[in-house]
C-alpha cells in the first residue's frame, strides 16, 4: 500500500514556507509520497465570515507570527526576509500549481515561489518573476503561463479549493493522511511519521 501525504498549502501563508521547504526531503527519508495540493485561504475565510486575514482580525496573533517565523527559519537554517508587502497575490502561481499538480517539477516551483516571497522579498504576482522562475527550472514559460490563464486552470484551482473545504481543511499548511488531519508547520514531522507507520509515535496519544 502506497504511503501518501496530502500537503495543502497557500502562497500567502507564512507558516507554509518552512513546511514547504522541507516536506519533500523528510517524506523521502521514510518512503512517503507527497501530493502537493494548493488552495485559496480566502475561501476558508469567507466560509467562516472573516472579511480579512486572521493576523489583522487578531493583531496580537499577527505580531506573534512575525516574531515566531524568523525564529523557526533560523532553527531550520532557512533564509528569511520579512515581506515588505503582505499578503502578496499568489493567484497566478496557484493556478500553475493546480493545473500541473502531478508534474515532477512542481515541488521545485513551489519552493522557488516561497523563497522569492519569504527569503528574498520579491513580488510573486510579477509575471516577469514567475517567467524567470519557470525558465530557471528549464521549462517553457510561455506554454505554462498561457495554460495558467485558461478557464481550465481557473476551474482546477476552484475545484481544488472546494475539495479542501469539503475535507475541512481550515488553514495552511495542512496535512492529510487518509482521513487523519494535521495542521501547522509544527505538526509536519508527526504527519509524516503517521503516513509512514500508520500510527503516531508511542509517546503521543490521540484524544
Amino acid at each position: 500500500m502506497e504511503k501518501t501525504l496530502d500537503f495543502w498549502f497557500e502562497f500567502a501563508s507564512p507558516y507554509s514556507y518552512p513546511a514547504a521547504m522541507r516536506v519533500a526531503q523528510l517524506a523521502e527519508q521514510v518512503s512517503v509520497t507527497v501530493r502537493w495540493r494548493v488552495f485559496l485561504l480566502g475561501a476558508v475565510f469567507q466560509k467562516y465570515g472573516w472579511q480579512t486575514t486572521p493576523d489583522k482580525i487578531f493583531p496580537a496573533k499577527g505580531d506573534y507570527m512575525w516574531r515566531d517565523l524568523p525564529r523557526i527559519c533560523n532553527s531550520l537554517n532557512l533564509p528569511y526576509q520579512h515581506p515588505s508587502v503582505f499578503p502578496r497575490n499568489g493567484m497566478l502561481a496557484a493556478r500553475i500549481c493546480a493545473l500541473y499538480a502531478n508534474e515532477p517539477w512542481l515541488p521545485d516551483f513551489v519552493r522557488s515561489i516561497y523563497q522569492a516571497n519569504f527569503a528574498e522579498d520579491q513580488d510573486i504576482s510579477s509575471l516577469n518573476l514567475i517567467t524567470s522562475l519557470l525558465e530557471k527550472l528549464g521549462l517553457s514559460s510561455a506554454e505554462i503561463l498561457a495554460a495558467a490563464n485558461t478557464d481550465a486552470a481557473k476551474q482546477a484551482l476552484k475545484d481544488q479549493t472546494q475539495h479542501a473545504l469539503s475535507t475541512n481543511v481550515f488553514g495552511a499548511p495542512f496535512m492529510m493522511v487518509g482521513d487523519e488531519p494535521f495542521w501547522g508547520n509544527d505538526r509536519l514531522e508527526q504527519a509524516i511519521y503517521f503516513a509512514a507507520n500508520g500510527k503516531l509515535p508511542s509517546n503521543i496519544t490521540m484524544s
